[in-house]
């Protein structure tokens, strides 16, 4: 199989959803072949990897995510990553994960909303999303939420610290931490580190016409990694 074989990966679409189109569009010119999948889908096409993308999945009502959480989709998703699948979910597909069970913690109306670039200090890069960055490296990337403020409670905290679940920080300078979650954080793994959340936007931070270019470190990471698992054997 060619080393150049574009990787396939799905896009989420919930009724809601506004930054689908985005994270298509980001991933394709980081070489993936990505392409929407609608809610009511019990079945994922093949893909290598799939991503849950930013919006107002189900237009927010409950809590955020806590709908979407019971889509047809999800299922599919649970068990692609049962299976070890690569997930991505941005902002609001972060708060999905969480209510999915996918991700640990929860996230929670922050003080008050936020929109506008951040800075995130990654604290691993020997993660399937973040394997293009340094450990300790800054990236400056768009938060816009109203309940992004992770939280976990001190066992769980403990818990994610001694298993190195916390990828992401939000910079230590005064505009950092702008939701007030807890220790920073801006984005944690799964225990088996092949499922990640975060709430800033990769897929608006891709094209230096535009502003910063911290998220192509971030979704190319995920291409590459998605790429790799069409290498592997079978």
């Amino acid at each position: 199989m060619s080393e150049s074989r574009r990787p396939r990966i799905a896009v989420v679409v919930f009724p809601g959803s506004n930054d689908d189109g985005d994270a298509v569009l980001a991933l394709a010119g980081l070489g993936a072949e990505a392409f929407p999948v609608w809610h009511a889908e019990p079945d994922l096409p093949a893909a290598d990897a799939v991503v849950l993308p930013g919006g107002f999945s189900y237009g927010d009502y409950l809590r955020c995510g806590a709908i979407a959480r019971f889509a047809p989709v999800m299922g599919a998703v649970t068990r692609f990553a049962g299976e070890g699948g690569l997930v991505l979910g941005i902002c609001n597909g972060f708060q999905v994960l969480c209510e999915a069970g996918l991700l640990p913690g929860a996230l929670r109306p922050n003080a008050s909303l936020v929109c506008r670039d951040i800075d995130v200090t990654v604290e691993r890069a020997d993660t399937p999303f973040t394997a293009r960055c340094q450990a300790g490296q800054r990236l400056t990337m768009p938060v816009k939420h109203g309940e992004g403020c992770y939280f976990a409670d001190d066992e769980l905290l403990a818990e994610l610290e001694a298993n190195r679940q916390v990828a992401l920080r939000y910079a230590s300078h005064p505009d950092g931490n702008p939701n007030g979650s807890v220790a920073g954080i801006a984005g944690v793994t799964s225990a088996d580190g092949n499922v990640f959340g975060l709430m800033p936007h990769p897929e608006h931070a891709v094209d230096p016409l535009l502003g910063p270019t911290g998220g192509a470190l971030v979704l190319g990471s995920l291409v590459d990694a998605a790429r790799e698992r069409t290498l592997a054997p079978a």
